[in-house]
């Protein structure tokens, strides 16, 4: 009986781990990985994103679509910590701010939820190795599921000229 205890205890000791990872708070520092530049680029527009490395619990961000006939879209947001919650604060140009809370946030994932949004009602991020990022925003929109993905490739940041 105690030989069955005690080779069952690393499986034991593992499990414990996880359920307390999973009820731990979502962190910024699980999200660092988001910091810096993202560049998509298609045969016509090219969506940019550039964050701000984490600093006093947030970080700052923005984001752009330029096409053609020029500047198509573009976004503000922060990401911060607030009552033991992690927050995506959402800026779209010409509509009111959103907050989206993360419900998971992980070394690799992050994935933000607002259900009561229009559209979209859930932004994620996913790291791919060391030079991409798969983000997308998904949701119902006129009754129906939609999901955009924006596969970036992680750029070095415009300097200033």
């Amino acid at each position: 009986m105690r030989r069955r205890l005690l080779a069952a205890l690393p499986i034991l000791i593992a499990c414990a781990a996880s359920s307390a990872a999973a009820q731990q708070p979502a962190r910024i520092a699980n999200i660092g990985w988001l910091a810096g530049c993202l560049e998509m680029r298609g045969a016509n527009r090219v969506v940019e994103e550039q964050r701000m490395a984490e600093r006093a619990g947030t970080m700052l961000g923005m984001g752009r679509t330029v096409g053609a006939k020029g500047l198509g879209d573009y976004e503000l947001t922060l990401i911060k910590e607030e009552d033991g919650r992690l927050l995506f604060k959402a800026h779209p140009s010409g509509q009111p701010v959103a907050t989206f809370t993360a419900r998971v946030a992980t070394q690799d994932s992050v994935l933000f939820e607002l259900p009561e949004h229009d559209f979209p009602q859930r932004v994620g991020y996913r790291r791919i190795g060391s030079d991409s990022v798969l983000a997308w925003v998904e949701g119902t929109m006129n009754g129906k599921q939609r999901r955009i993905e924006f596969p970036y490739a992680r750029v070095p940041c415009p300097a200033a000229r």
